[in-house]
């Protein structure tokens, strides 16, 4: 009998966590927004001030995401009630930890094959 590894989902993996940021493919940023397809750096308003239209570019994507994994820096902060009603009325929830976390769930939902969205505040 052979055994065969699935494939693992492609797109971009938090690999690793340096003082300053999220590594991924070998250089570190300080804040990203992901997709299962792609990764932008981003400079993100103040947790309290975050808007839907802050991380509408990883919103829009197709299909719809399932839900928003936001990592809101070094501890949890809930995220503003006017963000999460915005994006409720979309048909997506949003998932809130500390960024470190985040950046870990990610990866696992990724090899799950989720399709889902991220949001990561600095750490």
């Amino acid at each position: 009998m052979k055994l065969n590894r699935e494939a693992k989902p492609g797109g971009p993996i938090v690999t690793g966590f340096a003082a300053d940021g999220f590594k991924v493919e070998e250089q570190v940023y300080a804040a990203l927004l992901l997709t299962p397809e792609r990764f932008a750096e981003w400079t993100p308003p103040s947790i309290g001030e975050l808007t839907a239209s802050a991380v509408e570019d990883v919103l829009g994507i197709e299909p719809a995401p399932e839900f928003l994994l936001l990592g809101t820096g070094p501890t949890l902060v809930r995220p503003p009630l006017a963000f999460v009603d915005a994006l409720e009325k979309r048909g997506l929830g949003v998932e809130a930890m500390d960024s470190r976390a985040a950046a870990r769930a990610w990866g696992v939902l990724r090899g799950e094959g989720r399709w889902i969205a991220g949001a990561l505040y600095p750490l």
